[in-house]
């Protein structure tokens, strides 16, 4: 079974999610931005709930939770908890909704951290700072069912030896509710799947094989090769494996293959990607028209299985 995935947003179906800057929350007295940002959770909860129902009918297998759901969680000067929230229960009550789909129709939710999110940092307010937002979004994966919590190894420092035990150093100081949903990305700049496979294996921190970032940065694998040590990644924690595809906006041979096309080019799924169960979330800008459409062009191939062709895995 092959389980795609959306991430975040919608292009056409009208479900959002809505956000909020600090600097207009402190326009406010705490009483008025606390309902504020009560009205905001509120309807993102809504959302989510509209999101799952809409996956659900249309047999989309996973879903990645945006970072800010709720927005400003966790800024010095505006940040709250659930329990602050006068819509508190109601939004536990959508949550309860949620995770009721989520577990009657095997729909995988995930939460993708932004950029900042930097556990090698040399910078202890920085780590300081990723760990509470990692921390927040764990909270929220155990409201939801969420069973990823995904991020980068960040920048290499001039050294990524001494990075890469940073951010083991880090990793304890995370609570069992991070720790067991944390995965590991390669990426298209800095680190690659080489640089992550023993960290990931010492850890017993699963890796998240983006096949896009890999075809942008090689390291000697294979397409074939990367895949396998994700797999076993995944194995070892007894889950199952998570990758991520995009399309480059500009082609293989345009001048930055980086950026993401709206569509997936049908090409570009590896051909040993066939064959076992696995997640792979949909990285392009058409978002569900882009899922949708993806998900037609592997049912036909696998209606024409004897005669398919992928990218070839080198």
């Amino acid at each position: 079974m092959i389980r795609l995935g959306l991430c975040c947003i919608f292009r056409k179906e009208p479900i959002r999610f809505r956000a909020t800057t600090a600097k207009h929350l402190l326009k406010f007295n705490r009483s008025e931005q606390l309902q504020k940002l009560s009205d905001l959770c509120l309807h993102n909860s809504e959302n989510l709930l509209a999101a799952l129902k809409f996956l659900r009918k249309n047999g989309i297998g996973a879903f990645r939770i945006l970072s800010p759901f709720f927005p400003r969680f966790t800024h010095p000067d505006v940040g709250y908890s659930l329990a602050d929230l006068p819509d508190a229960e109601a939004i536990l009550h959508n949550f309860k909704q949620v995770k009721k789909i989520r577990d009657q129709h095997d729909i995988r939710l995930s939460f993708h951290p932004d950029q900042f999110i930097v556990l090698s940092s040399p910078h202890n307010k920085v780590v300081e700072n990723s760990i509470k937002e990692l921390e927040y979004q764990a909270m929220l994966a155990q409201y939801v069912g969420a069973d990823v919590i995904n991020i980068h190894g960040g920048g290499a420092y001039n050294d990524k030896k001494t990075t890469l035990q940073r951010f083991r150093e880090n990793f304890h100081l995370l609570s069992s509710a991070v720790q067991e949903r944390l995965s590991l990305e390669n990426d298209d700049r800095t680190y690659t799947v080489v640089d992550l496979a023993p960290l990931c294996e010492e850890l017993k921190i699963p890796l998240v094989f983006d096949v896009h970032h890999h075809r942008c940065k090689d390291d000697g694998l294979t397409v074939a090769e990367a895949t396998a040590l994700s797999r076993n990644s995944w194995d070892r924690v007894g889950r199952e494996p998570y990758f991520h595809i995009s399309s480059p906006l500009n082609g293989w041979q345009g001048k930055d293959p980086r950026p993401h096309a709206d569509y997936i080019d049908p090409t570009d799924f590896p051909a040993c990607w066939k064959g076992f169960s696995f997640t792979v979330d949909v990285e392009a800008k058409a978002k569900e028209l882009a899922v949708l459409e993806l998900k037609q062009s592997l049912l036909k191939q696998r209606a024409i299985a004897d005669n398919a062709k992928g990218l070839p895995c080198s």
